[in-house]
């Protein structure tokens, strides 16, 4: 079966790419496949995240293994589409470049049979251009829950003027 995804630039402009990919693929097949796609020069890290339906990044599929053996990692080359995408499971976000993070939102658009005489990976479409610098990107914090504990009374254009009791304890 062959996995035709929608990959799309989060930012304002419309800059996607259509692209196909067999089901045994794996996930460094798919990152090289959008890093080619793109024009970038793949010498960046990169990470793929399992995503709902309303785009929450959920489990981190990573490039290289930085655990240092602390906690299982999956791993892009070890990861193929059919193990995490699925006609119930069709989103997912990359990441390229963790200092950038140039953020694309990927959807799984139709499952279908291969064609003789195509080669895979296939770029279908593509639309707009990339802009030359990353989006930038407006992190928004949820409420801090300890918000009515904090010491409210604190200046810190007055910090110089404290005591070591005042600041420590």
């Amino acid at each position: 079966m062959v996995y035709r995804f929608r990959v799309i630039l989060d930012t304002k402009e419309d800059v996607f790419r259509d692209i196909e990919l067999l089901e045994e693929s794996t996930l460094e097949d798919f990152h090289n496949t959008i890093v080619n796609a793109f024009g970038f020069d793949g010498n960046e890290m990169a990470s793929f995240y399992l995503s709902d339906e309303d785009w929450n990044q959920g489990e981190e599929i990573s490039q290289y293994d930085l655990s240092e053996g602390e906690e299982s990692v999956r791993l892009m080359n070890e990861t193929t589409l059919d193990s995490i995408v699925s006609e119930s499971q069709t989103k997912l976000i990359y990441v390229y470049d963790f200092l950038n993070l140039w953020t694309f939102l990927i959807e799984l658009a139709e499952i279908a049979e291969i064609e003789e005489g195509r080669d895979y990976p296939n770029l279908m479409f593509v639309h707009g251009q990339i802009p030359l610098e990353a989006p930038d990107k407006e992190f928004v914090a949820e409420k801090n829950e300890f918000e009515d504990e904090l010491d409210t009374d604190f200046d810190l254009d007055d910090y110089d003027e404290q005591s070591y009791d005042d600041i420590w304890n």
